[in-house]
């Protein structure tokens, strides 16, 4: 039995399902497929906390159904800006998961991932999967991976 890693960028899911579809990703329904697949050993959900009781339901939906989730404060700047990135911390756990499993997944369409996945499955030997809109989907991050799962309707809520 395959041993599975699966680290979500939360926030590009989030945005990126709702730009293409309007609706929001079935976390249950995408653990269900991979769970039928192998062992799901380490499973991360990385977020903003924003002081949001839509935000801590849905958080804590995430914990039921398995993940670990890692949370980030919100940060607004003075210049209207925000920022709220998870790449290094992604970065950092997926490197130090691989050697733990057979196969890691990565719920992102960032191209900025497309160097880790090379450099895990160069390293580690593991097989490495993206789940990510396709149309927003780095193109460099869709090459990089051994497997890209194309989010479709079947994996909405």
């Amino acid at each position: 039995m395959s041993r599975i890693a699966i680290f979500v960028d939360v926030q590009n899911i989030y945005y990126t399902t709702r730009q293409a579809f309007g609706r929001p990703f079935d976390y249950r329904r995408f653990w269900q497929q991979v769970a039928q697949q192998g062992e799901i050993s380490h499973a991360y959900a990385y977020a903003i906390a924003r002081d949001d009781e839509g935000q801590r339901k849905f958080q804590d939906a995430l914990r039921h159904i398995g993940f670990e989730v890692k949370l980030k404060p919100f940060i607004q700047r003075q210049d209207g800006s925000a920022k709220g990135d998870w790449d290094v911390g992604i970065t950092i756990d997926l490197l130090e998961t691989a050697a733990e499993v057979d196969r890691v997944i990565l719920l992102s369409g960032d191209g900025d991932f497309d160097l880790l996945l090379k450099r895990v499955r160069e390293k580690y030997r593991v097989t490495t999967e993206v789940y990510g809109v396709e149309a927003l989907t780095a193109r460099s991050l869709i090459d990089a991976s051994d497997r890209f799962h194309s989010i479709l309707p079947n994996l909405l809520l």
